[in-house]
């Protein structure tokens, strides 16, 4: 009985705790190869670190310039213009 309670608890803890998820990129999304050649003709791009859907909706994209500076930046999915 115990074990159910807390089972319940934590599933009811973690359901009110936990963001709404945004899903995947909307239907009107540019493609992400799209959004990354954009990203490389703005910035002196050596390689993309990481990329990631963020459950805000955008995406957060790591990479590092041929100078060895690291870029972190978040895009609008739909212009693949940085978020301001």
């Amino acid at each position: 009985m115990i074990r159910l309670l807390t089972a319940a608890f934590l599933a009811g803890f973690v359901a009110a705790g936990a963001p709404a998820a945004a899903g995947p990129p909307p239907d009107d999304a540019l493609p992400l190869s799209e959004i990354l050649r954009m990203i490389e003709e703005r910035d002196d791009v050596h390689y993309f670190d990481e990329v990631e859907w963020d459950d805000d909706g955008y995406w957060e994209v790591e990479y590092y310039r041929r100078d060895g500076s690291e870029v972190e930046v978040e895009i609008d999915p739909v212009s693949g213009e940085p978020r301001t």
